[in-house]
Order: structure tokens, then sequence, then C-alpha cells
């Protein structure tokens, strides 16, 4: 499905909850946010993403019998007309489990097969592919951020790997703004390159997020340079997918650093 090392992919972003930081309630009836899946996939992207929970700072939980309510319908009529990848935000093994049995490619776990203890096997289940998020509770780490994380992520791999979850199937990615105080994710931003020691596919999601909007005083629509900039900046550090909102400017933005750093 991917091949790496070739190009960066675009993740289009559909959230289809009403409480998301920048998109919150703008797609959640299936034909509005089958519609914008087009539109992105239009504007080219190679991933659609689909939440049904929203994972933003003090989000309101949703149990996996919601958030099924929410994204089922708009899994069937996605799968009914698109032809791209499908991945499903989510770190609950039961929605996992049937968005899969729907034909979902990826799990995009934000909390990195910890949360729940029968996600792995779920997804080794089905074949599937899956983004291993870094997260946690505090900001506090005991030693240096980067060694932290990439501790997390090795622990995180261990756990698929030994369910049964394939290795050319893990991708990896750092949790900008989970867990993380402004200045952590601008030094995570800064050493993205060395996730690469790990030997997995780096995605990369900034897309809209307060270290932006920090940094620019803007509010998340007007987010989209900030979020450009990581995107080129993540590919010269290795970074292979990026998980966006804005598909036409940040497609423009990767072709020409993939010009650049992959020839």
């Amino acid at each position: 499905m991917f091949e790496y090392g070739k190009k960066t992919y675009i993740m289009g972003i559909l959230n289809i909850t009403p409480d998301s930081f920048s998109d919150g309630g703008n797609f959640s009836e299936v034909d509005v946010a089958l519609n914008h899946a087009k539109e992105m996939i239009k504007e080219g992207a190679d991933i659609i993403d689909l939440g049904g929970e929203s994972t933003r700072p003090g989000h309101n939980y949703v149990d996996a019998k919601e958030e099924l309510r929410r994204i089922v319908p708009v899994i069937k009529k996605l799968k009914e007309e698109i032809n791209i990848p499908i991945s499903v935000d989510t770190y609950k093994a039961d929605v996992a489990d049937e968005s899969l049995i729907l034909g979902v490619e990826m799990i995009n776990d934000v909390w990195g097969l910890r949360k729940d203890e029968n996600m792995a096997s779920v997804i080794s289940k089905h074949d599937a592919y899956v983004c291993i998020m870094h997260n946690q509770d505090s900001t506090e780490y005991d030693k240096d951020i980067m060694e932290s994380i990439k501790d997390f992520l090795q622990e995180s791999i261990e756990i698929g790997l030994k369910a049964g979850i394939k290795k050319e199937k893990i991708v990896l990615d750092p949790g900008i703004g989970f867990g993380k105080t402004f200045e952590q994710n601008l030094e995570v931003l800064k050493r993205l390159g060395e996730l690469k020691d790990l030997g997995y596919p780096i995605l990369l999601g900034t897309s809209r997020k307060s270290v932006i909007g920090n940094v620019l005083n803007v509010e998340p629509k007007e987010r989209v340079e900030g979020t450009v900039a990581t995107t080129v900046l993540g590919i010269r550090d290795g970074v292979d997918i990026v998980r966006v909102h804005d598909i036409k400017e940040n497609i423009r933005a990767a072709k020409m650093a993939d010009a650049i750093y992959r020839g």
C-alpha cells in the first residue's frame, strides 16, 4: 500500500465529531463527510483518517457504541465511493475491530496500543496497518524527551510485534500536542530525525495545533502556513506521512520538499 522513501504521503483529516478543536461539527452528516473526503482526494490526499472522538485537550469522552454510531455510516459510504486507503483514529479495540471488518486499512491509535489491551491483537487479526503514537497523561519526563519518546514507541512496537502485527505495517508518530508543553513540542519538532533510529516510517501530525497557534497567535483555521512549515521541515528530517486538514497547500509543499530531499 505504501512505498516509503519515494514520496511523502498526505493523510487527510475527517473528523466526525461535534467538538474537535478545528472543525468540530463540520462533517458530522454522512453526505457532507463524503463530499469533504472526495474534495480532499481531488486535491491529492493519499489516505483519509476518520475520527469519531475528539482527542484535543479537555475533549469529551465517548464510549465505543457512540463512536461507532458516528463513524460506521461514513465508513460504509466511503468504501462504496472512494478508492484510497481509510484510517480510523481510535484507541478502542471494539471500534477498531468493527472498522476493520468494514474494510478500513489502518488504525491510528493515539495511545500507542496501550489504552486497550486488546488493540494489538485486533489489528493483527485483520492484518492491518497501525500508526503507533506517543502519548502520556502528564508533561513530566524523567529523562531526555526524545529518549523517553523512543523508549515508549519501542515498547509499543514490541507489544504489536508480539501480538503478530507485521513490522512492515507499523508507522510511528511522536505525538505533537499530546503530553507535551509548548516548548517540548518545539523540541520534538527540532529533533524529529532522531526517530528514524527506530527503523520505522514516521507520521507527523501538527495540523492547526496549538504549538503553531502559540507561535503565530492566530486561530486554528489561520494556521495553514505554520502547518506547511512543519510539513517541509518534517520531510527534511525523514517524515513519511503528514496528517493535515489543508490538503492542497501541504501537498504542494510536500512535492517541492520531496523534489529536494528525496530526489
